[in-house]
This record gives C-alpha cells, sequence and structure tokens, in this order.
C-alpha cells in the first residue's frame, strides 16, 4: 500500500506507534535483541511495535528489497515486521549505489552524485510511510555506521520533517552498537578518523542519542561535540536461570548430543569476525586434553547461527573441523531465536534452550570486531559460565566488573594462539563441578549488580513525557568490583590534560552531586577552568549502593567533565587512592614519554564526601608550576553554619584550624587525602603510595595514614611540600557528626595501638547532631591538640632537621628551643641506631617522646602565635605524671621513653587521639 507523499495526517483517533529501525540488515542479531529488550518496554506503555530490519538499508547482506519470509517466528508475536514504502521505485537506489557509496567513504573519494537526490526521495517516502503508521516514537539501532550514507541521511531529514509537523518534540531514540572505533577499525571498514563521509551525529531537539558505555559517549562527543543529549544506557539481560520449555527438553537429542557430553555453546553471526575457527581449535585441544589424562567424557561444540547470511564463511568453518577431525563434535545448529522469546510451537529452538544445556558458552572473537559482546551478557544472566577473547572493549564491558572467566589474550592485529595455560583453565570448568557452580553463581550475582536493572524504562518514560513507573527499591547490590585489566580500559591521557583527580569511593552515591558538581564548576583566573586540563579517576572500593552508576550519570549531565571508573577489590581507602595514583602516574608516564616536552602532570587527591572551592585545582596548578614543591597540600575548612547551635564544638574546630593555618605556612604541613596534589615523577621517585597493615581480631586490617605516611617519605626525600592556601576543600561535616561520643574519648580511629576507621557515615535512625557539653568540649580539644603538636609540629622538624635553621622556623620556636630540639633530636637518632625515621611508624615514638619532653614550650609558642586560648597542654598520662612527680628528669624521660615505645598496650597510640578529630 503506497500513501501519496503529501498525504495528511490522519485525524482518526491514533494508538501510541513505535517505529523500530535497524541497520544491521539480519532478523537475529545483537542488535535486533536489544531492540526487542527496549521496545519491550514501549509495548508496556502502550505502543504498537513495528520494527524495520534493515534489508533495504545494507547491502552486504544479499536481501535487499527482499521479501520477508519466516524472519517473524524468531520475534515476539508483538512486534510486527514493516518497511519504507516506495523505497524499490526511488530512481538510483539499489544495491550497486550502495555498493559505490560504501567505498568512497571507505577511500574518501567523492560520494555518487545523485547522493543528495537520493537522500531526499528516501527522506519523503520515510515521512510518507510514518505518516500512514501514525508513529508517535522512533528506535533507530546503529544509524551512526556508514553503511549507507544515503539513507543516513534522509532518516535525518525525514526525522526534522515529520518531528516539525507532528509537534512530537523529542520522539527519538538513536543508539548504537557498533560505532566506527569499535567496529573492525583495523580492518578500514569505515575508513579512518575522522571519516570524512561519515554521517555525523545532529544535534537536533527531536533526538536523544544512546550510547552503550561512557567510553563510546565521550568519543561520540569527541567526533561530534555538538551534542547536548547523549545519554548511557548499556544493554541489558534478564537474570533467570536457564530453563528449558518443556516443549524443548530433548534438546541435545535432536541434535545428537549424548547427555552426558561436556557441551561448548557458540551463539553469535557466521561471519568471519567473529573467529569461530578459534572455537574449533580449542575443541581439538581439550579432546586431546581429556584423552591425555583418561578423562572419559566427550566434548561438543554447538554452533548456531544463520548459515546463509555468509554462506563461504559457514563452508569454511565445516572444512575447518574436518581439518582438525572434529567434524563429528561440532554441531552447526543453525539460526535459533533469541532467549527471551517466549514459548510456543512455531517458535523453534532458542538461545534459551541452548544455554539450559551448554556447560560454558565461548565467545573468542576478533580484537576489534565486538562493542560490548552480548552472548557473555546472556551467559551471565543464564547461569552459564563463559570463556572469552580480551577484545578491544571486553574490559570496559566485562572485564572491569571482576568476573571470573577463562580469558584468552588477542592483540590488536588479532592474534590469539590458544596456550596450554588456557587449555587447561577451561577444561578445569568441565571437569569440576564445584569450580563451575562457583564460578555461575558468582558471575550471575554480580552480572545481575550490572546489568539487570538499567534506565530502559526511565529514559523511555522521560521520552514519552510520563510519570515513571514505580520501582521496586532494590537490597543491596553486589559490589562492583574491577580486575586490574580493566584499568587498562582508560583511555590515554591527551598532551593538554595536566592533572588526574583521584576520588575513593565507598558507598558515596548521596554525595557525590556535590563533589563532582563541585570539580564541574572550577574556575580559572579568567573564567571556567579549561576541562581539558584535568580528568577523574574514579576509584570504587565496592560499594553495595549505586555509587559507580550515579557517578557516570553525573558526568553524563557536565558535557566535557570526564570521569573514569576503575575498582579495587582490596577493601580500604588506601588500597583505593594506592589504585588511584599508581594508575594516574602510570597514564602520565605513557603521557611523557610519547612528547618529552611536556610540563610536569600532577595526581591530585580528593575524598568523595568532601567539596572543591571552585579555584581549588587552578590554585594548585599555579602553585606548583610556580614552585619547587613536589607537594602541594590543600586549606581545609568547615562551613561554619552547620554548627551555629553547637559553639562549644565549634570552638575546638577553631582553634585546631588556626593552630594548622600557621604550621601549615611554616612547615608546608603533610598531605591529607582530602587534598593534595604531587607531581608524578616525585610520587615515582618515592615508590608512590605504601601501604601497610595491622592485624585486628585476627585479620589483617590496611593502616589508614597511607597519605601522611606519603608525605613523610617525600618530604624526607629532599623534596619540598608547600601550603597552598588559596586551594580549598570544604570538609564534610558528618566527619565530627557521626557519633561525637566516640570522637572525643580517641576510639573513632581506633584503639590499643591499632588504627582502623569506622564508617562515619550516620544511619537513618542516627539522632539530630546537638553540642557538646563543657566537660566533652574540654576532651574534644584535649585529642585534638594531642594529635596535632606531635604531627604538626615535631614531625617536620624531626624529618628535616635542616627546618631548623630556617629564619621563619627560628622565630616561630625560638633560638633556644631549635637549638634544644635539634641536639635532642640527633641524640634520639643516634640512640634509635636510625639512619631515618622514614619507615612508617619509626617516627611516631620520637615525636611523641619529643612532645612530652618539650610540650610545656611547645604549648608556649602556640599561645603566642595563635592565641592565648590554645591554653596549656593536657594532663599526663596517670603513669607519667607520677613519674614526674618524683623530680628526677633523667628518669622521667627514661619512662617516656618505655610509653612511647610500648608495643603491647597502644597507651601511646590512645593518649595522643590516634588519628585526629578535626
Amino acid at each position: 500500500m503506497h500513501l501519496p507523499l503529501d498525504a495528511p495526517l490522519s485525524s482518526a483517533p491514533k494508538t501510541a506507534v513505535l517505529w523500530g529501525v535497524s541497520f544491521d540488515g539480519t532478523p537475529m542479531s545483537g542488535v535486533v535483541v536489544e531492540f526487542v529488550k527496549l521496545a519491550d518496554v514501549f509495548r508496556q506503555r502502550g505502543h504498537r511495535v513495528l520494527l524495520d530490519i534493515g534489508y533495504d538499508i545494507k547491502e552486504d547482506k544479499n536481501r535487499f528489497f527482499d521479501p520477508y519470509t519466516d524472519e517473524a517466528r524468531y520475534l515476539p508475536s508483538w512486534i510486527e515486521l514493516t518497511r519504507v514504502d516506495g523505497l524499490a521505485d526511488v530512481a538510483g537506489y539499489d544495491p550497486a549505489f550502495v555498493r559505490d557509496t560504501l567505498h568512497a567513504v571507505r577511500h574518501g573519494e567523492p560520494l555518487p552524485s545523485r547522493t543528495d537526490a537520493v537522500s531526499d526521495a528516501i527522506a519523503d517516502r520515510i515521512v510518507a510511510t510514518w505518516r500512514r503508521h501514525s508513529v508517535t516514537a522512533v528506535l533507530v539501532e546503529n544509524g551512526t555506521l556508514p553503511e549507507n550514507v544515503a539513507y543516513t541521511r534522509a532518516l535525518y531529514r525525514a526525522i526534522e520533517r515529520y518531528g516539525r509537523e507532528t509537534g512530537l518534540g523529542t520522539y527519538v531514540l538513536w543508539r548504537d552498537h557498533d560505532l566506527m572505533w569499535t567496529s573492525e577499525p583495523a580492518s578500514g571498514k569505515y575508513g579512518v578518523p575522522p571519516y570524512p563521509h561519515a554521517v555525523r551525529p545532529v544535534d537536533s531537539p527531536h533526538i536523544r542519542y544512546l550510547a552503550l558505555h561512557e567510553q563510546a559517549r565521550r568519543r561520540t562527543l569527541d567526533w561530534s561535540p555538538g551534542l547536548r543529549d547523549i545519554r548511557v544506557l548499556h544493554n541489558s539481560f534478564r537474570f533467570e536461570p536457564a530453563e528449558p520449555d518443556p516443549v524443548d527438553r530433548r534438546f541435545r537429542a535432536h541434535h545428537g548430543i549424548p547427555d552426558d557430553a561436556a557441551l561448548i555453546a557458540r551463539f553469535t553471526r557466521l561471519v568471519p569476525q567473529k573467529r569461530i575457527d578459534r572455537d574449533i581449535d580449542l575443541l581439538a585441544r581439550l579432546i586431546r586434553w581429556f584423552a591425555d589424562r583418561g578423562v572419559d567424557r566427550p566434548v561438543y561444540l554447538f554452533v548456531a547461527g544463520d548459515p546463509t547470511e555468509h554462506p563461504a564463511t559457514a563452508a569454511a568453518l565445516r572444512a575447518y573441523a574436518a581439518h582438525r577431525q572434529v567434524a563429528h563434535r561440532v554441531v552447526f545448529g543453525g539460526r535459533l531465536a533469541p532467549r527471551d522469546v517466549p514459548p510456543g510451537p512455531e517458535r523453534g529452538h532458542t538461545v534459551g534452550d541452548l544455554l539450559a544445556q551448554a556447560d560454558l558458552t565461548s565467545f573468542l572473537t576478533s580484537y576489534d570486531y565486538e562493542s560490548y559482546g552480548n552472548p557473555i551478557g546472556e551467559s551471565i544472566a543464564s547461569g552459564v559460565p563463559y570463556l572469552t577473547t580480551r577484545y578491544e572493549m571486553y574490559d570496559a564491558v566485562y572485564g572491569s566488573k571482576g568476573l571470573h572467566a577463562p580469558v584468552l589474550d588477542v592483540t590488536p592485529t588479532d592474534e590469539a594462539p590458544i596456550t596450554d595455560a588456557f587449555v587447561a583453565e577451561v577444561a578445569e570448568l568441565l571437569t569440576n563441578p564445584v569450580l563451575h557452580r562457583r564460578v555461575a553463581a558468582f558471575n550471575h550475582a554480580r552480572g545481575k549488580h550490572y546489568f539487570a536493572a538499567n534506565r530502559a524504562t526511565e529514559l523511555v518514560d522521560e521520552l514519552l513525557g510520563a510519570a515513571p513507573a514505580p520501582v521496586p527499591r532494590p537490597g543491596p547490590a553486589a559490589p562492583e568490583v574491577y580486575g586490574r585489566a580493566g584499568r587498562a580500559a582508560v583511555p590515554a591521557l591527551t598532551a593538554e590534560t595536566r592533572m588526574t583527580v583521584v576520588l575513593p569511593v565507598l558507598d558515596e552515591a548521596a554525595n557525590l552531586a556535590a563533589v563532582l558538581g563541585s570539580l564541574a564548576g572550577q574556575r580559572g583566573p579568567d573564567g571556567p577552568l579549561d576541562r581539558a586540563l584535568f580528568d577523574v579517576l574514579l576509584v570504587d572500593n565496592n560499594s553495595t549502593d549505586d555509587t559507580v552508576a550515579r557517578a557516570r550519570r553525573l558526568a553524563a549531565a557536565h558535557p566535557g567533565l570526564r570521569v573514569h571508573v576503575i575498582g579495587e577489590s582490596a577493601q580500604g581507602v588506601s588500597c583505593a587512592r594506592k589504585a588511584g595514583m599508581d594508575l594516574a602516574a602510570e597514564r602520565a608516564r605513557r603521557r611523557d614519554a610519547a612528547d618529552t616536552g611536556l610540563p610536569p602532570f600532577y595526581l591530585v587527591s580528593a575524598d568523595a564526601d568532601c567539596r572543591v572551592d571552585r579555584y581549588w585545582l587552578s590554585a594548585l596548578l599555579t602553585a606548583m608550576d610556580g614552585g619547587k614543591a613536589a607537594i602541594g597540600v590543600c586549606d581545609y575548612h568547615y562551613d561554619r553554619e552547620h554548627f551555629t547551635d553547637r559553639p562549644l564544638l565549634w570552638d575546638a574546630i577553631d582553634r585546631t584550624l588556626r593552630c594548622r593555618a600557621v604550621t601549615f605556612g611554616l612547615f608546608g604541613g603533610f598531605p591529607d587525602g582530602k587534598g593534595f596534589a604531587v607531581e608524578r615523577q616525585a610520587y615515582e621517585r618515592v615508590g608512590g603510595i605504601e601501604l601497610s597493615y595491622q592485624v585486628k581480631d585476627g585479620r589483617f586490617v590496611n593502616h589508614l595514614s597511607d597519605d601522611w605516611d606519603f608525605g613523610i617519605l617525600v618530604r624526607a626525600s629532599g623534596d619540598d611540600i608547600t601550603y597552598v592556601p588559596r586551594s580549598r576543600v570544604e570538609i564534610n561535616p558528618r566527619r565530627v557528626d557521626h557519633a561525637i561520643d566516640e570522637v572525643i574519648a580517641g576510639r573513632a580511629y581506633g584503639a590499643g595501638g591499632i588504627i582502623t576507621m569506622r564508617d562515619i557515615r550516620p544511619d537513618a535512625a542516627h539522632s539530630p547532631a546537638v553540642d557538646l557539653t563543657e566537660d566533652e568540649a574540654v576532651q574534644a580539644w584535649e585529642f585534638s591538640i594531642k594529635d596535632f603538636v606531635p604531627k604538626n609540629m615535631i614531625l617536620p622538624v624531626l624529618l628535616t632537621p635542616a627546618l631548623l635553621d630556617e629564619r621563619a622556623v627560628i622565630e616561630f620556636f625560638t633560638p633556644a628551643l631549635a637549638d634544644r630540639l635539634a641536639r635532642r633530636i640527633a641524640e634520639i637518632r643516634a640512640e634509635s641506631r636510625l639512619i631515618d625515621f622514614v619507615p612508617i611508624h619509626s617516627y611516631k615514638s620520637p615525636s611523641f617522646r619529643l612532645y612530652f619532653e618539650f610540650a610545656a614550650e611547645l604549648f608556649a609558642r602556640l599561645r603566642a602565635t595563635v592565641g592565648p586560648d590554645i591554653g596549656y597542654p593536657p594532663p599526663l598520662p596517670d603513669c607519667l605524671q607520677k613519674i614526674r612527680e618524683e623530680g628526677d628528669p633523667g628518669r622521667f624521660r627514661d619512662f617516656v621513653r618505655h610509653y612511647c615505645e610500648d608495643r603491647e598496650s597502644g597507651a601511646a597510640h590512645d593518649y595522643f587521639g590516634n588519628g585526629g578529630v578535626f
């Protein structure tokens, strides 16, 4: 049925209609499967669903203008196959024209002269067809591939025309699975960047673009920076165990596979790029492995795919199986319906039936062919272990999630020799039922966290202008864990980038908006800070909430703010910060190796629950570039408004901050994870952040002072630390709000010599914060100042005695006190037989000893410099007070040493506040 091209829109009442168009040109593929999943959300919202599977777009499938036959049996019954009216009547539009156009794209030659006229004619017919069906929404799949430039141009023109005349607003979701840079880039199939003939995504009020992951979104924006509406929507899967339909319980018998056989499933298209020859090689190796070890179990390979799509490939695979003498163990099962197709007598076998019978699934694809790899996701969702190559996007999509699987390394030139170790790993999964069950359960639970809950419903409701359907509140999600290999997916640094901000996170969904918003709002002296100068490396430390998903959504809301996500499975903020800083240093080293003339690169630490000042990065960059310091330390402050009703608590905080301003100005301070920068080469000179562990309750826990310990290494190496007061960080008040009784008692950071951080996030039942009592205020101040003096007044000169020769330091201490401190430090060093105080904890006892010996004089200097309200030293521990009362200075000094070096009780640790309060 053909309507005139200028036929008016129907005035009859309209049913909402979704028009889907796939540039894949095949009735069954990962693209079509994902269309079905997203279209089902529209169906649930009352839409009639139409699908053009792209025969009239992609000519290399040899189905151009072919009529549909049995394609519908592979799709849910609610999808109606359709196509654009009258395309065969467009003058000059035929397979030869499409081939000529693609040849021009690949080789950068001029497009055929009739391209524009053909595009106009196709656009006319698309609009007329949409009018006839009263289309209200459009879903484009893979439209950015330059398979057919004329059709892509036509589709954009049709969208604009139809949108204007219907007033639909944003009515198109345009999703790309295989962008040029993820679909066979090594083959040059689509040319080379910047793809001069490929149709760039058009910024349109009618189109919302969807990228499969954050990397694809950013690369799309690099290619077409004017896009204002591009979101991330990853592929999703139905997380239910694979169960055979009762009609098809004899799947194995139907295909001649023994019940006791180990079955490896491969369900992809039969095209050369899928490299199914690797599965045949693996099968031959496994058969030999079983025979050599006397394992009496046959191994079979089931290959699902349409042999008519690329007959030459199907024939070559059969011949290769015969050559490897495994043809009797390879089943070419033909095309299978998607896993999600409902059961029915006409549907035939489905991927779900295969998964219900498979022991393993395989995805040994080409390095640069797959953008997502749906078979892996389907396997995880079905509870079936998988094996794969580490194709180009594997780590970005799956490997970074900490999933367990045999992974075959593959080079960018697609070399992937099957090693003995890989064969043994696969064989272990086939012969060890306990391992098989554990891997399946582990991957299913972890995958469900990432790939089951998706934003499809939210996006569709937003597009339709409807209120979102209520979503049940999920329980605790499985932690997001990334393998170290996943870190390779973080893109390389550009020459313009000067800083990477490392942000460790653990269940910080509630705070991310503030910190990422403050990073997005960074400014320089002349206006907004160029976002090309920095990127953000978010290190997920086993979050159980939607921290990572929230971070990605927030990043998408700030175009140009580059947020890369990795994970660190070893629990602890120190472990997470080290993982991020190490990766940031590695990326910077590679950047510098490529161009030795680049300026210094800085690794910057931040905390997820803090908010940085708008000039935070600019001030750090200016200070570091303008001086010789290896570390720049930020100024930390609280918002006084949070403490308006708690004057006694604020007084203790304010005195601490005033003391810190003085000593930081003198000594540069020490880095705190809340905010500091370190020059990349200085970071690597000292070996980076060093982790230290302690035993608590029979298990190892990581020591918390990684940031201080790192600063000690840098200062002791001879590098300077500079204080940058204009680079300010606002500390989240929850750090003193969570349980003030524990903070003032010194228990929040551990006891008995063990420094451990408790979770300082209050739960919903936590009572509102109130002010301290007079006694609590005294106790809070005493713990604060006892922690402050050894760290900020004594430790700098203990590590760098030469500071005591500087005029400003001498003026602060007075010449007499500076001289006595220098002599006493030398005596303690000689007595301890230490070369230096750099090793972790070797500085604690000397610092504590110097505090007790010089406390009265040190507090006198604070009163003179900061203010009289600093007061006097807190009372000594009772045991030391008794010794002092004896009146023997030498004996007092000896027992100070015993007290501070007691390795059993941790008494000195507890006395000094064990980690600070404010």
